[in-house]
């Protein structure tokens, strides 16, 4: 394997054709679209099954958690099972590019206890460029076995980052970090202190993660002084994205899945617009 993190599409199709095959899961989400089982359908991985982000690697939006809150231990392991996913089996996850969108089914199975989940580098689109059959209509695996319990990655709630002694992340592209836009949630801007390395950054025009050392400089303003690190973006999607590019820089980071969707819907918490450099912050009522 290319890392704990990581597979590449060869290591996928060896490891499907090999005595354990992993699960293979497809995440096709992207924000403003529901096409994603469609998608899906038309052409997968053989064996992959679809997962619904919205339905299934979230819980109930509201204000006051968010838009893509986490799922109970409950919910997680029921769809788990679902996807056909074993405790003594391998997974892998991918979208349709960039896997913004697997980065959550990857972090919420590594926080659900879950030791050999890896992220296909890449995607969808490396798998077929690289010559890899894909399938099409839907995938009915038999059910799994795994048991989902929370607590192996860390996570802030929305106090934890008021009070965060470290490195903050905002995962989101610079103009809604500069509070020059917002286009979904009710308040422009960032968390104060927040640093902004938006997670388009973490791969490169083809899709696939940056190298080990191009990561590590990267992410270097926020790992100074041996730092903790925490991310942070929309609705907790992009920020898994984020500490899967820390992790392969070495550095372990906490997510604050809420995130601005859930900051912003919170009238007492300050909001800051601008530069870091530059910060103009609002305090909160």
């Amino acid at each position: 394997m290319t890392s704990s993190i990581l597979i590449t599409v060869d290591e996928l199709a060896a490891a499907l054709a090999g005595p354990v095959p992993p699960a293979v899961l497809d995440v096709r989400w992207v924000l403003g679209r529901t096409d994603g089982r469609e998608r899906y359908a038309e052409a997968h991985i053989p064996g992959a099954v679809y997962v619904d982000l919205d339905a299934e690697l979230s819980g109930p939006p509201s204000a006051a958690e968010g838009r893509h809150p986490l799922p109970t231990e409950a919910a997680l392991q029921e769809a788990a099972r679902r996807w056909g996913v074993r405790a003594d089996r391998p997974v892998v996850v991918y979208d349709g590019g960039g896997n913004y969108a697997a980065a959550r089914a990857w972090w919420l199975l590594r926080h659900g206890g879950l030791a050999d989940v890896r992220i296909l580098d890449g995607a969808l689109p490396a798998w077929i460029a690289a010559g890899h059959a894909t399938a099409a209509g839907e995938e009915t695996p038999e059910p799994g076995d795994v048991e989902i319990r929370f607590g192996a990655l860390p996570v802030l709630g929305i106090d934890d980052v008021a009070g965060f002694e470290g490195a903050l992340i905002d995962a989101r592209a610079p103009e809604r970090y500069r509070g020059e836009t917002e286009p979904i949630d009710p308040v422009a801007g960032h968390i104060p202190g927040a640093l902004n390395l938006p997670s388009t950054g973490n791969v490169d025009e083809r899709g696939f993660f940056h190298a080990p050392e191009t990561l590590r400089a990267r992410f270097e303003p926020a790992a100074a002084h041996d730092a903790r690190i925490a991310a942070y973006c929309g609705s907790g999607v992009f920020a898994s994205h984020a500490v899967a590019a820390l992790a392969i820089a070495g550095h372990e980071a906490a997510l604050y899945p809420g995130s601005w969707s859930q900051w912003s819907n919170d009238p007492s918490r300050p909001v800051a617009t601008g530069d870091a450099d530059d910060e103009r912050i609002t305090p909160g009522v």
